[in-house]
């Protein structure tokens, strides 16, 4: 009985025994900012956004990437994988279960 005693004791003593003042950390950077500038709308996202809620189709696909000016179109349909590097020159168009464009984005 007295073991575990005295076990609690030795670990509470060297816990309490290192009177060292805790390390300096610095501050967490502040988050990246969007920057809504020239060029953040390098895909032309923004003038095709009308075309969210309309059923996907061929015809549509090639009317929004000749609108849009932008130089690569990647469809995405739920499940689908995708790599995740940041093009601001592509134009993403997702796609819900019953390929609706849902969203219409650079990247």
């Amino acid at each position: 009985m007295r073991l575990p005693l005295l076990s609690v004791v030795l670990a509470i003593a060297a816990c309490s025994a290192s009177s060292q003042p805790a390390a300096n950390r610095d501050e967490a950077p502040p988050p990246p900012r969007i920057d809504n500038g020239p060029g953040a709308d390098a895909c032309g996202a923004q003038s095709v956004q009308d075309r969210i809620g309309r059923a996907f189709g061929d015809a549509l696909r090639e009317a929004i990437a000749e609108e849009s000016g932008a130089g690569r179109v990647r469809v995405l349909r739920p499940g689908d994988m995708a790599t995740m590097d940041h093009r601001p020159d592509r134009l993403n168009i997702h796609l819900d279960d019953n390929d609706v464009i849902a969203r219409i984005e650079c990247g």
